[in-house]
């Protein structure tokens, strides 16, 4: 406690630091466990950016850390030799978001590196849009995602459009753990203006953002002959998503599109729900309420930064079911390659791209239409990646990409997810299974049918602070000390470290993995089934997923509960 108490006089004593953050930390003097929260480490500018509360302290999201990260950004750069070509930034609806991008473009500005900064709130697709399309040496995404009110986050991304990647990560990290605050350099914002180093944008890059999506439509006839009989609701949850969804659906001719009025502007407080996220069923609320009134055919939720889809619609007896993350994308995946297929336009070379913790349907689908199936580990990043194999090896021609966390790419005009594209291509295929006369609930049972009834889960057990770190660590390491033999009745027929990059089957057999290096373990168990634990990368999170392949509905979900259950009594 000794060395966090000096960490907090300093930050109270040194000139380097304003005085409304000095204000701010002499109001929690003496509160030990608050001190220590924001003291006891470093806001870690992790391998995707840096995620936190918005405060003042070490361990907190304030102009300070954005600042360092910033700096240290600015220096890799200028190392590099692409500073010439610029830096994109955009934000979200979070608070500070608008005056945190403007920190780190002074600091790039401060640098000699110029910026183009959007002039409000724009979705992370957008700007890895934005980064590919200014040809762009990087960008920055100010956002903390699906995360609650009192959180903010800071995402770099790289010029293929992708979030950064080894080995870069790992050299920015470098550089910003050798960056001192009292070496982050700023400037006016009217000098950055002048010197034409701060640049704002807008217009034009959304109209190229949404003409791009339009391209994308397979079946604008069907949206045409179904555009009146159609009814999406649709809620931003106070996010970026609002004004280019219902600008690309309004352009592609839906008609009746309803946005949840308490839930259409802009608002960090997130005030409707307990936390913005399209995976939690109670942020739907407000939606079902209004779909229930219009009769929807299918209800959308974005998260804050639209890169996540949530999803509804209605069953057989008319009542509103809830899509997992797995579920939508590959009702996507399907109806994307399906018609591709119909209309003779599936390249031979063609990739699907899935991630270890995603549905088995995946690779279903992919063999399916003869696609070469990749997987990656947990995060977009990864998949971004492949793309960028692809293009510089010219090997595979990108059909579709997914994660479970309710994020997909229908194509590779950004390299992220991307909950804008995602709402397009939903709305188109429920146009043109209308066309069909066949509901999008029919639809997804019929993919059942198709390929088997795949059914996953999830748990994640929270512990915040410095002991949730801890127990958090050791809960992993007692995992993959001890690996089950049987996990409810499957057997567990391998086992996959990705830290230590090895596979061990039950027969002792030992390989290497081929993944890169994560705090990761995975079990491929019997009847098809598999489970996979990890640390959350974004929040103080355990992860645990798991699937299941059934005969049908009921065995899956049967399958699914005794596997949950078990994987619980691992983590007891």
């Amino acid at each position: 406690m000794e060395e966090i108490l000096k960490k907090y006089e300093e930050w109270l004593n040194n000139p380097t630091f304003d005085e409304e953050t000095r204000r701010e930390l002499e109001q929690i003097k003496g509160n030990e466990k608050e001190i220590e929260d924001r003291f006891y480490k470093e806001l870690e500018f992790g391998t995707a950016g840096l995620r936190g509360v918005i405060g003042a302290g070490l361990n907190r999201m304030n102009k300070y850390t954005v600042g360092r990260a910033t700096q240290g950004l600015a220096n890799f750069i200028l190392k590099e030799g692409t500073q010439e070509k610029g830096v994109a930034i955009a934000y979200d609806s979070r608070h500070m978001s608008k005056e945190f991008s403007e920190e780190a473009a002074l600091c790039l500005n401060a640098n000699g590196i110029k910026t183009y900064v959007f002039e409000s709130l724009r979705p992370v697709p957008e700007l890895s849009f934005t980064v590919r399309e200014l040809k762009c040496t990087a960008g920055i995404m100010i956002t903390a995602s699906h995360n609650p009110p009192e959180y903010n986050g800071y995402k770099v991304y790289w010029d293929d459009g992708a979030q950064i990647i080894p080995p870069k990560d790992k050299q920015i990290i470098d550089e910003v753990n050798n960056t001192d605050f009292s070496q982050i350099k700023t400037m006016q914002k009217e000098t950055a203006v002048e010197k034409g180093l701060y640049v704002e944008i807008g217009k034009e890059i959304d109209d190229k953002f949404v003409n791009t999506l339009k391209s994308l439509v397979l079946n604008p006839e069907a949206i045409k002959q179904a555009q009146d009989d159609i009814r999406i609701v649709y809620t931003p949850l106070h996010g970026a998503g609002n004004i280019p969804v219902q600008r690309v659906l309004k352009e592609l001719g839906f008609t009746h599109v309803y946005v949840v009025p308490e839930q259409e502007k802009p608002d960090g407080d997130f005030p409707t729900v307990s936390y913005p996220n399209p995976e939690d069923k109670k942020a739907f609320k407000l939606a079902l309420e209004l779909a229930e009134k219009v009769d929807a055919d299918v209800v959308l939720a974005t998260d804050p930064d639209s890169d996540r889809l949530g999803v509804y619609s209605k069953d057989e007896n008319g009542e509103y079911i809830p899509y997992t993350g797995n579920m939508s994308a590959l009702l996507i995946a399907e109806y994307e390659l399906s018609q591709k297929k119909e209309k003779g336009i599936l390249p031979s070379n063609g990739a699907f791209i899935t991630t270890i913790v995603s549905s088995d349907m995946a690779k279903a689908i992919a063999e399916n239409y003869g696609l070469k199936v990749y997987e990656t580990l947990t995060g977009f990043k990864w998949i971004g990646e492949k793309i960028r194999q692809f293009e510089e090896q010219n090997t595979y021609s990108y059909q579709f990409g997914f994660e479970e966390s309710y994020g997909c790419l229908i194509s590779p005009h950004a390299r992220d997810k991307d909950g804008i594209s995602a709402v397009m291509a939903l709305c188109e295929a429920t146009a043109y299974y209308k066309t069909k006369g066949i509901t999008l609930w029919e639809q997804m049972n019929n993919i059942y049918k198709k390929y088997g009834y795949y059914k996953e889960g999830q748990i994640s057990i929270v512990l915040k602070g410095a002991d949730g770190a801890e127990q958090i660590k050791a809960t992993m390491e007692r995992i993959r000390n001890n690996p089950p033999k049987m996990l409810a009745d499957f057997e567990v027929l391998e086992v996959r470290d990705y830290k230590e990059h090895t596979i061990v089957k039950a027969n002792g057999e030992k390989s290497a993995t081929d993944l890169p290096t994560s705090n990761v373990l995975y079990y491929d168990l019997s009847d098809k089934a598999w489970c996979c634990v990890r640390p959350s990368g974004t929040e103080p999170k355990i992860k645990f997923y798991m699937g299941v392949r059934g005969e049908n509905s009921k065995d899956a979900d049967e399958k699914l509960e005794r596997l949950t259950e078990a994987m619980k009594k691992v983590v007891e």
